[in-house]
Protein backbone atom coordinates (compact mmCIF):
# COMPACT_ATOMS: atom_id res chain seq x y z
CA UNK A 1 0.00 0.00 0.00
CA UNK A 2 1.39 3.42 -1.00
CA UNK A 3 2.42 5.64 1.85
CA UNK A 4 0.02 8.54 2.44
CA UNK A 5 1.97 11.73 1.76
CA UNK A 6 -0.95 14.10 2.26
CA UNK A 7 -0.11 16.97 4.60
CA UNK A 8 -2.00 17.73 7.79
CA UNK A 9 -3.07 21.25 8.67
CA UNK A 10 -0.28 23.59 9.82
CA UNK A 11 -0.90 25.52 13.02
CA UNK A 12 0.70 28.87 13.84
CA UNK A 13 -0.37 31.18 16.67
CA UNK A 14 -3.57 29.11 17.07
CA UNK A 15 -4.35 29.77 13.40
CA UNK A 16 -5.00 26.79 11.14
CA UNK A 17 -3.52 26.74 7.66
CA UNK A 18 -5.15 24.02 5.59
CA UNK A 19 -3.10 21.92 3.13
CA UNK A 20 -2.81 23.63 -0.23
CA UNK A 21 -3.58 27.10 1.16
CA UNK A 22 -1.84 30.23 2.40
CA UNK A 23 -2.53 32.63 5.22
CA UNK A 24 -1.14 35.97 6.41
CA UNK A 25 -0.70 36.21 10.19
CA UNK A 26 0.55 39.13 12.27
CA UNK A 27 3.03 38.01 14.92
CA UNK A 28 2.87 40.47 17.82
CA UNK A 29 6.45 41.01 18.95
CA UNK A 30 6.06 43.82 21.50
CA UNK A 31 4.02 46.89 22.40
CA UNK A 32 5.04 50.51 21.97
CA UNK A 33 4.59 53.25 24.55
CA UNK A 34 1.43 54.31 22.66
CA UNK A 35 -0.05 50.86 23.50
CA UNK A 36 0.18 50.08 19.78
CA UNK A 37 1.18 46.49 19.06
CA UNK A 38 4.40 45.93 17.13
CA UNK A 39 3.63 43.09 14.72
CA UNK A 40 5.81 41.13 12.29
CA UNK A 41 3.90 40.16 9.11
CA UNK A 42 4.20 36.47 8.29
CA UNK A 43 2.81 34.55 5.32
CA UNK A 44 2.49 30.78 5.68
CA UNK A 45 2.33 28.85 2.40
CA UNK A 46 1.36 25.28 3.25
CA UNK A 47 1.61 22.59 0.58
CA UNK A 48 -0.76 19.75 -0.08
CA UNK A 49 1.95 17.16 0.58
CA UNK A 50 4.23 16.57 3.53
CA UNK A 51 7.70 18.05 3.41
CA UNK A 52 10.21 20.23 5.25
CA UNK A 53 9.55 23.62 6.81
CA UNK A 54 11.69 26.33 5.22
CA UNK A 55 11.73 29.95 6.38
CA UNK A 56 12.99 32.81 4.24
CA UNK A 57 13.34 36.03 6.23
CA UNK A 58 14.69 39.50 5.57
CA UNK A 59 15.26 42.90 7.16
CA UNK A 60 16.55 41.75 10.52
CA UNK A 61 18.46 44.94 9.81
CA UNK A 62 15.70 47.37 8.91
CA UNK A 63 17.52 49.15 6.08
CA UNK A 64 18.28 45.99 4.08
CA UNK A 65 15.73 46.12 1.28
CA UNK A 66 16.93 43.54 -1.25
CA UNK A 67 15.80 40.67 0.94
CA UNK A 68 12.36 42.25 1.39
CA UNK A 69 11.91 42.25 -2.38
CA UNK A 70 13.25 38.69 -2.67
CA UNK A 71 10.68 37.42 -0.14
CA UNK A 72 7.88 39.43 -1.79
CA UNK A 73 8.58 37.89 -5.16
CA UNK A 74 8.88 34.39 -3.70
CA UNK A 75 5.46 34.82 -2.04
CA UNK A 76 3.96 35.67 -5.42
CA UNK A 77 5.77 32.84 -7.21
CA UNK A 78 4.89 29.89 -4.99
CA UNK A 79 1.61 28.06 -5.47
CA UNK A 80 0.51 26.09 -2.37
CA UNK A 81 -1.12 23.59 -4.75
CA UNK A 82 2.31 22.67 -6.12
CA UNK A 83 4.29 22.95 -2.89
CA UNK A 84 5.49 20.00 -0.84
CA UNK A 85 6.09 21.10 2.75
CA UNK A 86 5.72 24.55 4.25
CA UNK A 87 7.29 27.87 3.27
CA UNK A 88 7.32 30.54 5.99
CA UNK A 89 7.86 34.00 4.50
CA UNK A 90 8.91 36.92 6.72
CA UNK A 91 9.80 39.93 4.55
CA UNK A 92 10.38 42.34 7.46
CA UNK A 93 11.61 41.10 10.84
CA UNK A 94 12.74 44.48 12.19
CA UNK A 95 9.53 46.39 11.48
CA UNK A 96 10.47 49.46 13.52
CA UNK A 97 13.88 49.77 11.88
CA UNK A 98 12.27 49.31 8.47
CA UNK A 99 9.77 52.12 9.00
CA UNK A 100 12.58 54.42 10.15
CA UNK A 101 14.93 53.33 7.31
CA UNK A 102 17.37 52.33 10.04
CA UNK A 103 19.54 49.26 10.55
CA UNK A 104 18.72 49.28 14.26
CA UNK A 105 15.76 49.33 16.61
CA UNK A 106 14.88 52.61 18.38
CA UNK A 107 17.02 51.62 21.38
CA UNK A 108 20.01 51.46 18.95
CA UNK A 109 20.35 47.73 19.43
CA UNK A 110 21.24 45.43 16.54
CA UNK A 111 18.51 42.78 16.44
CA UNK A 112 20.97 40.24 15.03
CA UNK A 113 22.99 40.50 18.24
CA UNK A 114 20.00 39.74 20.48
CA UNK A 115 19.00 36.13 19.80
CA UNK A 116 17.57 33.99 21.30
CA UNK A 117 16.20 36.96 23.21
CA UNK A 118 14.23 37.27 26.42
CA UNK A 119 10.56 37.88 27.17
CA UNK A 120 11.58 40.20 30.00
CA UNK A 121 14.44 42.04 28.27
CA UNK A 122 14.74 45.16 26.11
CA UNK A 123 12.50 45.87 23.11
CA UNK A 124 15.13 44.26 20.85
CA UNK A 125 15.44 41.24 23.13
CA UNK A 126 11.67 40.74 23.31
CA UNK A 127 11.34 41.03 19.53
CA UNK A 128 14.14 38.50 19.08
CA UNK A 129 12.55 36.09 21.58
CA UNK A 130 9.17 36.18 19.88
CA UNK A 131 10.63 35.69 16.43
CA UNK A 132 13.03 32.96 17.57
CA UNK A 133 10.62 30.94 19.71
CA UNK A 134 7.46 31.26 17.62
CA UNK A 135 9.04 31.03 14.15
CA UNK A 136 12.70 29.99 13.95
CA UNK A 137 12.42 26.99 16.26
CA UNK A 138 9.57 25.60 14.14
CA UNK A 139 11.75 25.39 11.01
CA UNK A 140 13.94 22.68 9.53
CA UNK A 141 15.82 25.16 7.33
CA UNK A 142 16.31 28.94 7.33
CA UNK A 143 17.64 31.24 4.60
CA UNK A 144 18.50 34.55 6.29
CA UNK A 145 18.71 37.39 3.74
CA UNK A 146 21.04 40.37 4.23
CA UNK A 147 22.80 43.18 2.34
CA UNK A 148 25.81 45.35 2.96
CA UNK A 149 25.52 48.32 5.30
CA UNK A 150 24.73 51.85 4.13
CA UNK A 151 27.33 53.08 1.60
CA UNK A 152 28.71 49.55 1.36
CA UNK A 153 27.81 46.93 -1.24
CA UNK A 154 28.39 43.18 -1.33
CA UNK A 155 28.91 40.74 -4.17
CA UNK A 156 26.22 38.06 -3.81
CA UNK A 157 27.70 35.40 -1.55
CA UNK A 158 26.74 32.89 1.12
CA UNK A 159 28.11 32.89 4.66
CA UNK A 160 28.11 29.48 6.27
CA UNK A 161 29.89 27.45 8.91
CA UNK A 162 31.92 24.97 6.81
CA UNK A 163 31.99 22.48 9.67
CA UNK A 164 28.20 22.17 9.36
CA UNK A 165 27.93 19.74 6.45
CA UNK A 166 24.19 20.19 5.93
CA UNK A 167 24.55 23.97 5.79
CA UNK A 168 27.51 23.70 3.40
CA UNK A 169 25.49 21.46 1.10
CA UNK A 170 22.65 24.00 1.10
CA UNK A 171 25.13 26.81 0.35
CA UNK A 172 26.54 24.89 -2.62
CA UNK A 173 23.04 24.28 -3.95
CA UNK A 174 22.20 28.00 -3.57
CA UNK A 175 25.31 28.55 -5.70
CA UNK A 176 26.72 32.06 -5.41
CA UNK A 177 30.22 32.64 -6.88
CA UNK A 178 31.78 32.71 -3.41
CA UNK A 179 30.91 30.78 -0.25
CA UNK A 180 32.51 32.39 2.78
CA UNK A 181 33.54 30.26 5.76
CA UNK A 182 32.00 32.19 8.62
CA UNK A 183 31.69 31.03 12.21
CA UNK A 184 28.25 32.03 13.50
CA UNK A 185 28.37 35.19 15.56
CA UNK A 186 27.25 34.88 19.17
CA UNK A 187 23.61 35.92 19.63
CA UNK A 188 22.95 36.00 15.86
CA UNK A 189 19.97 34.22 14.32
CA UNK A 190 22.26 31.81 12.47
CA UNK A 191 24.35 31.05 15.53
CA UNK A 192 21.46 30.40 17.90
CA UNK A 193 19.38 28.47 15.35
CA UNK A 194 22.35 26.20 14.57
CA UNK A 195 22.63 25.41 18.28
CA UNK A 196 19.02 24.25 18.12
CA UNK A 197 19.82 21.87 15.24
CA UNK A 198 18.34 24.00 12.44
CA UNK A 199 20.21 24.27 9.13
CA UNK A 200 20.84 27.95 8.35
CA UNK A 201 22.63 29.84 5.58
CA UNK A 202 23.06 33.60 5.33
CA UNK A 203 22.80 35.28 1.93
CA UNK A 204 24.52 38.63 1.37
CA UNK A 205 24.06 40.83 -1.68
CA UNK A 206 23.85 44.50 -2.59
CA UNK A 207 23.69 47.66 -0.49
CA UNK A 208 21.38 48.99 2.22
CA UNK A 209 18.44 51.24 1.22
CA UNK A 210 18.79 50.30 -2.45
CA UNK A 211 17.41 47.70 -4.83
CA UNK A 212 20.14 45.78 -6.64
CA UNK A 213 18.64 43.74 -9.53
CA UNK A 214 21.56 41.27 -9.62
CA UNK A 215 21.40 40.63 -5.86
CA UNK A 216 17.61 40.27 -5.95
CA UNK A 217 17.54 37.91 -8.92
CA UNK A 218 20.42 35.86 -7.50
CA UNK A 219 18.58 35.49 -4.20
CA UNK A 220 15.39 34.29 -5.87
CA UNK A 221 17.28 31.87 -8.10
CA UNK A 222 19.23 30.47 -5.14
CA UNK A 223 16.13 29.96 -2.99
CA UNK A 224 14.38 28.14 -5.83
CA UNK A 225 17.42 25.87 -6.25
CA UNK A 226 17.28 25.03 -2.54
CA UNK A 227 13.55 24.30 -2.75
CA UNK A 228 14.10 21.97 -5.72
CA UNK A 229 16.88 20.23 -3.78
CA UNK A 230 14.61 19.78 -0.75
CA UNK A 231 11.90 18.43 -3.09
CA UNK A 232 9.55 21.22 -2.02
CA UNK A 233 9.13 22.01 -5.71
CA UNK A 234 9.12 19.51 -8.58
CA UNK A 235 11.80 19.86 -11.19
CA UNK A 236 14.41 17.67 -12.82
CA UNK A 237 17.74 17.87 -11.03
CA UNK A 238 20.29 20.27 -12.50
CA UNK A 239 23.87 20.64 -11.42
CA UNK A 240 24.32 24.04 -9.70
CA UNK A 241 27.00 26.43 -10.98
CA UNK A 242 30.43 26.26 -9.39
CA UNK A 243 31.24 28.19 -6.23
CA UNK A 244 34.59 28.99 -4.67
CA UNK A 245 35.02 28.54 -0.93
CA UNK A 246 36.92 31.31 0.83
CA UNK A 247 38.27 30.38 4.25
CA UNK A 248 39.59 33.84 5.06
CA UNK A 249 39.01 37.49 4.18
CA UNK A 250 40.74 40.83 4.69
CA UNK A 251 39.26 44.28 5.19
CA UNK A 252 41.42 47.02 3.65
CA UNK A 253 41.15 50.38 5.38
CA UNK A 254 41.82 53.89 4.19
CA UNK A 255 45.25 55.05 5.34
CA UNK A 256 44.31 58.71 4.86
CA UNK A 257 41.17 60.84 4.75
CA UNK A 258 40.08 62.37 1.44
CA UNK A 259 38.17 61.55 -1.75
CA UNK A 260 38.51 57.98 -3.01
CA UNK A 261 38.64 57.01 -6.70
CA UNK A 262 37.99 53.28 -7.01
CA UNK A 263 39.42 51.42 -10.02
CA UNK A 264 38.16 47.89 -9.28
CA UNK A 265 34.64 46.48 -9.00
CA UNK A 266 32.80 43.76 -7.12
CA UNK A 267 33.85 40.35 -8.40
CA UNK A 268 37.22 41.50 -9.70
CA UNK A 269 40.21 39.27 -9.08
CA UNK A 270 43.08 41.21 -7.49
CA UNK A 271 46.75 40.46 -6.98
CA UNK A 272 48.95 41.26 -4.00
CA UNK A 273 50.32 44.78 -4.42
CA UNK A 274 47.71 45.77 -7.01
CA UNK A 275 46.33 49.30 -6.69
CA UNK A 276 42.60 49.21 -5.94
CA UNK A 277 41.89 52.90 -5.38
CA UNK A 278 43.46 56.33 -4.94
CA UNK A 279 42.72 58.81 -2.16
CA UNK A 280 43.21 62.51 -2.96
CA UNK A 281 42.70 65.79 -1.18
CA UNK A 282 39.98 68.00 -2.70
CA UNK A 283 42.70 70.31 -4.07
CA UNK A 284 44.69 67.35 -5.36
CA UNK A 285 47.96 68.13 -3.60
CA UNK A 286 48.57 64.54 -2.52
CA UNK A 287 47.63 61.05 -3.62
CA UNK A 288 47.58 57.84 -1.56
CA UNK A 289 47.15 54.38 -3.05
CA UNK A 290 45.16 51.55 -1.51
CA UNK A 291 46.84 48.28 -2.47
CA UNK A 292 45.80 44.65 -2.08
CA UNK A 293 47.66 42.87 0.70
CA UNK A 294 46.97 39.39 -0.73
CA UNK A 295 45.56 37.77 -3.84
CA UNK A 296 41.79 37.46 -3.78
CA UNK A 297 38.43 38.62 -5.07
CA UNK A 298 36.53 41.79 -4.16
CA UNK A 299 33.34 40.75 -2.34
CA UNK A 300 32.57 44.07 -0.66
CA UNK A 301 33.43 47.73 -1.09
CA UNK A 302 32.49 51.19 0.09
CA UNK A 303 30.35 53.09 -2.42
CA UNK A 304 30.75 56.56 -0.89
CA UNK A 305 33.82 58.36 -2.32
CA UNK A 306 34.34 60.38 0.89
CA UNK A 307 36.53 58.47 3.33
CA UNK A 308 38.01 59.02 6.74
CA UNK A 309 41.28 57.49 7.85
CA UNK A 310 40.54 53.98 9.09
CA UNK A 311 37.34 53.45 7.07
CA UNK A 312 36.87 49.87 5.83
CA UNK A 313 36.77 50.32 2.05
CA UNK A 314 37.40 46.90 0.46
CA UNK A 315 36.51 43.37 1.59
CA UNK A 316 38.77 40.81 -0.09
CA UNK A 317 38.09 37.06 0.01
CA UNK A 318 41.12 34.77 -0.30
CA UNK A 319 40.70 31.62 -2.37
CA UNK A 320 43.81 29.64 -1.45
CA UNK A 321 45.51 30.02 -4.84
CA UNK A 322 42.56 28.48 -6.74
CA UNK A 323 41.21 31.69 -8.21
CA UNK A 324 42.35 31.50 -11.84
CA UNK A 325 38.81 31.07 -13.16
CA UNK A 326 36.94 33.14 -10.55
CA UNK A 327 36.31 36.07 -12.89
CA UNK A 328 34.76 33.71 -15.44
CA UNK A 329 32.59 32.18 -12.71
CA UNK A 330 31.39 35.65 -11.62
CA UNK A 331 30.68 36.64 -15.22
CA UNK A 332 28.75 33.43 -15.91
CA UNK A 333 26.87 33.86 -12.63
CA UNK A 334 25.73 37.38 -13.60
CA UNK A 335 24.80 36.25 -17.13
CA UNK A 336 22.80 33.34 -15.71
CA UNK A 337 20.97 35.60 -13.26
CA UNK A 338 20.13 38.10 -15.99
CA UNK A 339 18.84 35.34 -18.27
CA UNK A 340 16.23 34.41 -15.65
CA UNK A 341 14.34 37.56 -16.66
CA UNK A 342 13.03 38.22 -13.17
CA UNK A 343 11.90 41.81 -12.81
CA UNK A 344 12.94 42.98 -9.31
CA UNK A 345 10.64 45.98 -9.53
CA UNK A 346 7.52 44.17 -10.70
CA UNK A 347 4.39 45.08 -8.76
CA UNK A 348 2.15 42.33 -10.03
CA UNK A 349 1.87 38.60 -9.40
CA UNK A 350 4.28 36.29 -11.17
CA UNK A 351 3.24 32.98 -12.70
CA UNK A 352 3.30 30.55 -9.73
CA UNK A 353 5.64 27.58 -9.62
Amino acid sequence: MAKDNKADSYYFMKEEVLPGTRKVIDLEAARLYTSTPLSIPVEIIHGKKKGPVLMINAAIHGDELNGVEIVRQMINMISPEKLQGTLICVPIVNVLGFTQKSRYLPDRRDLNHCFPGSDTGSLASRTAATFFNDLALKCDYIIDLHTGAIYRTNLPHIRVNLSNKKALELAQIFATPVILDSEPRHASLRGEAEKAGITVITYEGGEALKFDPIAINAGITGIKRVMYHLKMLSRSARKPPASYIAKSTTWLRASHDGIMRTIVSLGDKVKKGQTLAYINAPLGHFEVEIKAEKDGIVIGQQTLPLVNEGDAVFHIAHLDGKQDSIEQIVEEFIDNVNENQIDPLTTGYITPV
